[in-house]
């Protein structure tokens, strides 16, 4: 019966997640007395969800229906000069989490299209206006980083960030801020990894989509759970 649980949950992300919060709370009941119905809870109801900080700061959800988003990552001066298009990266690595979360989002590719052939543009809101989009979000990344503090040969992705939502008004002719959320960002959760146990370039990945998914879950549902894959 235990084996036939076992390759059950394993089966799938979701089913590895159950797995290893089943452990977390296991350990809890032995270690520190915990009630044994929170154990059956998990077992039944897998492990409790977090509501999205958007949703719970202004009443409103990105997954509604006819709702459109527009992402936009821009990155310092610096941050652009030891990475080129490390912005354009992160913005596709985010609508792609969205959009696997059913949010609909425009082509980023259409809206930095835009953006260099309108190079004046000032506003979020007029990217929301060209493509009539229910919302704006924007990410000003002020701090990026692949390795550790003082290091080269330890990698650590470090980001820091403030992320705003604009909405537009029914006729997309203007907008206002309705959202804004500091983000910090540090992967792997627990430790640094040797530059010699991985590629720069497979890294750099591993960190835009643990920093997209960090991004995304301000805008969706997720678990106590799904950080325990990244810890190391």
């Amino acid at each position: 019966m235990l084996s036939f649980l076992y390759s059950h949950l394993i089966s799938s992300r979701s089913g590895l997640r159950s797995l290893l919060s089943i452990i977390a709370v296991s350990s809890c009941v032995f270690l520190s007395g915990c009630n044994y119905f929170i154990l059956l809870g998990y077992l039944i109801g897998g492990p409790p969800s977090i509501a999205p900080d958007f949703d719970e700061q202004t009443g409103l959800s990105m997954t509604d229906k006819d709702v459109r988003v527009a992402v936009v990552v821009s990155a310092a001066k610096d941050i652009q000069y030891d990475m080129d298009r490390v912005d354009q990266e992160l913005t596709k690595y985010f609508a792609n989490r969205l959009n696997q979360h059913q949010i609909k989002v425009m082509n980023p590719d259409f809206v930095r299209d835009w953006m260099d052939k309108n190079p004046e543009w000032d506003r979020p809101t007029e990217i929301g206006t060209y493509f009539q989009c229910s919302y704006v979000i924007y990410v000003d990344m002020y701090e990026f980083s692949l390795y550790e503090k003082d290091s080269h040969q330890l990698y650590r992705g470090r980001a820091e960030g403030m992320v705003s939502v604009y909405e537009m008004d029914e006729d997309f002719e203007d907008g206002e801020k309705i959202y804004s959320k500091e983000i910090i960002s540090v992967y792997p959760l627990l430790a640094a990894r040797a530059t010699d146990e991985v590629s720069y370039q497979t890294f750099k990945a591993e960190y835009l989509s643990r920093l997209s998914e960090e991004l995304g879950r301000l805008f969706y549902e997720y678990y106590n759970g799904d950080d325990i894959p990244d810890a190391m």
